[in-house]
């Protein structure tokens, strides 16, 4: 009997002690993943804290919340002797006047800029680019060069990536103006404070796929003319959303020469669109030619004698 009653006592103590074990590993993990999540979002509570892989997630949010929030895409694109700036339309409610949402905006009479991400922090964007225009002008007396004005709005957005009083502007900037040195320019800048001059760029919630379309033409693009700078661009916009727009879908502005800025009116955007259009359906039309032809490379648009002899 007394065999018995030990037996059974060390098998209830086995059982006890394993049980123990158990519980302690699960409160082990459960200390482990709240740690891990804790120290995983410990770095994105102020914008000056870096992660321990070197990141600033603040700045990374700003710059996904500037591609994804309006849902908009925009291009950007300079030719021989022009600058175009294309971007989507979209009027958030019926009751809002059309003729009041833009998001292409003159900083002086010879300088756009094409604004993608929050509405609010876009304009705000816009008055200090204004502002900074005009104090330039003032005390120098000319017009604020287009890569003094990008570079200088890039130092500002950089420093609002090291104080935790301020916050980056969830807001990309599209600068172009025709430089009476260098010609059309276009420049980027991100809430990071990069900036870049390019040949052709996009922004918005379709980027990757605007920046590989407009690539294909990079190397011919410098001997577009205006009009086919315009419908390079438009066509970019039409092949990446996959959309036939209509005039009052997409609003553009170009920058031609030594002119002023010009916003096209909705005729003339009507007017390169139906080219677009006709374009699109001979190059259908034609024996052996794919169908993705028409919609990625529009050789017959942009090389027109080559077209008529064919």
């Amino acid at each position: 009997y007394r065999a018995g009653v030990v037996v059974a006592c060390k098998r209830v103590s086995h059982r006890s002690a394993e049980r123990a074990l158990e519980r302690r590993s699960r409160l082990r993990r459960g200390r482990g993943a709240v740690v891990g999540m804790s120290r995983d979002s410990n770095y994105d509570h102020h914008i000056t804290i870096f992660s321990s892989a070197g990141k600033l997630y603040q700045v990374e949010y700003a710059i996904r919340c500037a591609q994804t929030a309006s849902g908009l895409t925009s291009v950007a694109a300079r030719g021989k002797s022009a600058v175009v700036l294309v971007t989507q339309k979209k009027v958030p409610d019926r009751l809002v006047d059309p003729s009041s949402v833009t998001n292409i905006f003159k900083v002086t009479e010879k300088l756009a800029v094409l604004m993608t991400g929050l509405p609010a922090d876009c304009r705000a964007a816009v008055t200090r680019l204004r502002y900074e225009a005009n104090e330039f002008k003032f005390q120098y007396g000319y017009a604020m060069p287009v890569a003094s004005l990008a570079k200088r709005i890039a130092d500002i957005s950089q420093v609002y990536t090291q104080k935790a009083s301020l916050r980056p502007l969830a807001a990309i900037c599209i600068l172009g103006a025709v430089d009476d040195e260098r010609g059309p320019q276009i420049f980027k800048v991100d809430p990071a404070g990069h900036f870049f001059p390019y040949h052709a760029t996009a922004a918005g919630a379709k980027e990757s796929e605007a920046n590989n379309f407009l690539e294909k033409k990079v190397d011919d693009l410098q001997a577009y003319d205006t009009d086919q700078t315009i419908r390079y661009a438009i066509a970019a916009l039409q092949s990446v959303l996959s959309a036939d727009f209509k005039s009052t879908e997409i609003e553009a502005l170009v920058l031609d020469g030594g002119q002023r800025a010009r916003t096209l009116t909705d005729r003339e955007i009507d007017a390169h669109l139906n080219v677009l259009a006709e374009t699109d359906l001979y190059a259908r039309a034609l024996p052996g030619t794919p169908h993705s032809l028409a919609r990625s490379d529009f050789f017959f648009l942009f090389e027109p004698e080559v077209s008529r002899e064919k």
